[in-house]
């Protein structure tokens, strides 16, 4: 078999298995940072309990900072809110792939949306009860 063949061959077979050539680390992890910045934009601009999440973590930072007297008392605060908007994230993620799948009723989609939302309905409880706990102590 000829090399050029070979080549063409081995081409095809990358581009079959998902394979591509390694890129230099720090291009991999610039186009890493574009992508995830990218997915919070059309988050923000898409998902409205997303942006809701945003704003109250806008107000949260300086009301950390009056109810607050340790740094990890700070911590604790500051990423409860965080928490909830990654929780969001991939709840939002779920619920694409979903509406992806197809539009009509399925058990399973519902039952994966509803786990998604439950997920974060779970991480917002978190949130006010650290919140709660640490503001009142």
């Amino acid at each position: 078999m000829s090399e050029a063949r070979q080549s063409k061959q081995t081409d095809t077979k990358a581009k079959i298995y998902g394979q591509k050539k390694p890129a230099p680390p720090i291009r991999r992890l610039l186009k890493a940072a574009y992508y995830s910045l990218k997915g919070l934009k059309s988050t923000f601009w898409y998902e409205q309990a997303f942006r809701f999440e945003v704003y109250a973590l806008i107000a949260a930072i300086p009301l950390s900072t009056l109810v607050a007297k340790t740094a990890l008392e700070y911590l604790i605060l500051i990423g409860s809110i965080i928490f909830v908007m990654i929780i969001e994230l991939l709840n939002t993620g779920i619920e694409m792939i979903v509406d992806r799948v197809g539009v009509e009723h399925h058990e399973l989609s519902g039952r994966a949306k509803d786990a998604g939302s439950a997920a974060v309905f779970v991480a917002m409880i978190l949130a006010a009860a650290c919140w709660l706990v640490i503001g009142l102590f």
